[in-house]
């Protein structure tokens, strides 16, 4: 897949082939939807409780004696019948968080990369170098786009890392960090030069035995 690269003006200065097994690939949504919903699922706090009728105040007393009232027995003021008492099968806090198998996490990767390729929604930036964090310049390079809901990715760039985090609509990612959820989210992807190798390592279905093999062969 031929990609131009642009500059921060917007400007094409050179072309990039982009493998066609990470940015080409039939999109499947069955994965795109199985891997969001897993990172979402792991992104929830899970911090809701309730009090059992252990947990609640009140006297371990009969609120009245056995007999003789006409009314049902009653053993504590804290059973879960009475007002103010403790909550049955009530939530408590949680680890909502599952992870689908690695092939299929790569696979729906792939699968979002190539979805923003196919919408024309993915750009290759030559590079964002930037000497000290200024939010205004990123602010421009959006504006040549002409996109603010933008996925910014790049190697080890703390500069545009902190020049991004006050935008409300546009990210950072370094390279190992991409993941479906956060490309789903933006409308557009950016790709730098440096991030490209990052991702396609990522985004390859290649276990760690196999990527040994490939650089044992090439070295």
């Amino acid at each position: 897949m031929q990609v131009d690269v642009i500059n921060a003006k917007n400007e094409k200065v050179d072309s990039i082939e982009l493998p066609d097994n990470v940015f080409g690939v039939e999109v499947s949504e069955a994965v795109l939807w199985e891997e969001v919903k897993a990172q979402r699922a792991s992104r929830r706090r899970g911090t809701h409780s309730t009090k059992t009728r252990d947990e609640v105040s009140g006297s371990g007393a009969k609120p009245f004696k056995q007999k003789g009232t006409g009314r049902a027995r009653q053993g504590s003021t804290r059973a879960p019948n009475q007002v103010g008492g403790g909550v049955v099968f009530g939530p408590h806090p949680r680890d909502y968080g599952y992870r689908i198998p690695r092939s299929a996490r790569r696979a729906a990767l792939r699968s979002a990369l190539s979805l923003r390729a196919k919408e024309n929604a993915l750009y290759v930036l030559d590079q964002m170098s930037l000497e000290t964090p200024k939010t205004q310049e990123v602010v421009g390079f959006l504006n040549q786009l002409g996109h603010t809901s933008v996925l910014l990715v790049d190697e080890n760039n703390d500069v545009l890392r902190l020049s991004t985090r006050n935008l409300k609509k546009a990210k950072y990612l370094h390279a190992e960090g991409v993941n479906v959820l956060d490309v789903l989210k933006h409308e557009v992807l950016v790709l730098t030069k440096a991030a490209i190798t990052g991702v396609v390592e990522k985004a390859e279905n290649k276990s760690k035995k196999a990527q040994a093999d490939a650089s044992g062969e090439e070295a």
